[in-house]
């Protein structure tokens, strides 16, 4: 990514699990409370891109978390990052401007904190936070984009169908990144990259992952095929 930036990679900052640069809204609830809405309404199709614009949010503020609480790495790492922590805002800002259209905004519904709560629990290690939210979550993105674009196309959004088919793009980008960060480590500390994410992911509680997945997509991203087959396994 064409960023440069002047980076203190040694610094050390006070740990802190607070979620940063977060607003009151919109409220935070358990997974299981959240109302589901036929997409053939406009408020249901408003929850749609609304949940899309908060994994976006949630997005950024994890790419600036990597970032300032993880020293010592090489620059790239952390100029990588911020290339990430930038386009997620684009992925956010696009979103939100499509919510306006549908008449609602950013805040108006209900949304969970699965992504943040997974890198509070890999705050302390991270290859574990590299294995599980970028490799993980974020690559399980990967696999159900192209399924809500198609929806959204089937509900006349072509707007959104548009900004979702961008998003894919920059988030193989995304995950590509975790991969790379991911292998550097794994060879720093002389370990199999297959077996740690799988001592990984039990550690963690990290979910269980169920096909279908986009192996164009993953493999784009940097999945090699004896990844996608352990992963095709489970």
């Amino acid at each position: 990514m064409d960023i440069e930036a002047d980076i203190d990679t040694q610094a050390v900052y006070p740990n802190a699990l607070t979620l940063p640069g977060r607003a009151a809204f919109p409220v935070l609830v358990m997974p299981a409370e959240l109302k589901r809405r036929s997409l053939h309404t406009r408020e249901g199709h408003a929850t749609l891109i609304h949940a899309l614009a908060h994994i976006e949010a949630n997005a950024i503020n994890l790419a600036l978390d990597i970032i300032w609480r993880f020293p010592g790495m090489p620059y790239e790492f952390y100029r990588d990052w911020l290339g990430v922590a930038k386009e997620e805002a684009c992925h956010h800002e696009l979103l939100a401007q499509h919510l306006e259209s549908l008449g609602y905004r950013y805040g108006d519904f209900p949304a969970h904190n699965g992504l943040w709560e997974m890198a509070e629990r890999t705050s302390g290690d991270l290859l574990a936070r590299l294995a599980l939210v970028p490799r993980t979550l974020e690559a399980r993105g990967l696999d159900v984009s192209p399924g809500l674009r198609d929806k959204l196309r089937k509900l006349g959004d072509a707007r959104g169908a548009e900004i979702l088919d961008l998003i894919l793009r920059d988030e193989i980008g995304h995950v590509a990144t975790g991969n790379h960060w991911y292998r550097y480590l794994c060879a720093q500390r002389q370990l199999d990259p297959i077996g740690a994410y799988a001592e990984l992911a039990e550690r963690y509680w990290a979910p269980r992952l169920r096909g279908p997945f986009n192996l164009v997509a993953r493999r784009a991203a940097g999945f090699d095929e004896a990844e996608l087959a352990a992963l095709q396994l489970e």
